[in-house]
């Protein structure tokens, strides 16, 4: 079992950036690490995942933008954020899978507005 908590949300202007930390209570080599978001009134998306040999994939939505980024000797998974839009604003979670199941941390509110 794992414990993942994020940081690095704000409040940020539009082309802004920002990178998103998730810091996790143990090692996290064998687990899928994801990136989630939730808007108000939305239901909660994949922003970005990457696998525990490294692949990436990414929201459409995202891409060329957003880059998930892993340091396993930390137990650190990261989100860059560049170009941000107001539609990008929402609480980003934390994801952590292995074996069928699923870890979450508390999110981190990031918004986007002038």
């Amino acid at each position: 079992q794992v414990q993942l908590v994020e940081s690095g949300g704000g409040l940020v202007q539009p082309g802004g950036s920002l990178k998103l930390s998730c810091a996790a209570s143990g090692s996290i080599i064998f687990y899928t690490m994801s990136w989630y978001r939730q808007a108000p009134g939305k239901q909660r998306e994949l922003v970005a995942s990457i696998t525990d040999g490294g692949g990436t994939r990414s929201a459409d939505s995202v891409k060329g933008r957003f880059t998930i980024s892993r340091d396993n000797g930390k137990n650190l998974v990261y989100l860059q954020m560049n170009s941000l839009e107001p539609e990008d604003t929402a609480i980003y979670y934390c994801n952590g899978y292995r074996g069928g199941r699923d870890y979450w941390g508390q999110g981190t509110q990031v918004t986007v507005s002038s």
